[in-house]
């Protein structure tokens, strides 16, 4: 895919959900603190739980089941970037010349029509923003969003089921609009 025009476009797409690790961290405010409850000494003595604040959106994300910090901390920045992808609408053009095409990541995701990504993978949260994104820019219609996105409508709503409040993002969207639920 030697197209420059489609990684101009691409490179264009920046939701922070999308964001490499380190550079979401530095927008971040992180807190350690010690977790009461079950996992032994370790716990009880050492600041393994992890809080991120994103501070542009105000966002948190926390992570203290892990008994490492190393490990409650990758736990609280997928939570942290699954939250952007929630909550946080990226303003896209679909249908202009220099437009929206879907990222590199989507398309690298998309086999012959159906969208191969497990929810707790790390590239999720970026592919969930992105079918957000295009779908508020649709009217929150999987059936107006999916020939731009290049997968079937039924595809779109699977990865948005994928994670319980993905649905019901779409859907709270939809109501405002005076729309009927996706089930």
């Amino acid at each position: 895919m030697n197209d420059p025009d489609h990684d101009r476009a691409a490179s264009a797409y920046d939701h922070p959900a999308a964001r490499d690790p380190a550079r979401l961290e530095a927008e971040c405010e992180i807190g350690f603190s010690r977790r009461s409850g079950p996992g032994g000494q370790n716990r009880n003595k050492v600041e393994t739980a992890v809080v991120f604040t994103h501070l542009p959106t105000g966002l948190k994300s926390s992570a203290s089941e892990r008994r490492t910090q190393g490990e409650n901390r990758r736990m609280a920045l997928f939570r942290l970037r699954l939250e952007l992808a929630l909550v946080i609408r990226r303003p896209i053009v679909i249908g202009e010349e220099g437009g929206y095409r879907p990222s590199v990541l989507w398309c690298s995701r998309r086999k012959g029509g159906r969208m191969e990504v497990n929810p707790a993978h790390d590239d999720y949260p970026a592919l969930l923003a992105e079918a957000l994104d295009v779908l508020a820019v649709c009217e929150d219609e999987p059936r107006l969003a999916s020939p731009i996105l290049g997968c079937s409508p039924t595809q779109l709503v699977k990865l948005l089921k994928a994670v319980p409040r993905g649905l019901i993002v779409l859907n709270a969207s939809r109501e405002q609009g005076g729309k009927g639920p996706l089930r």
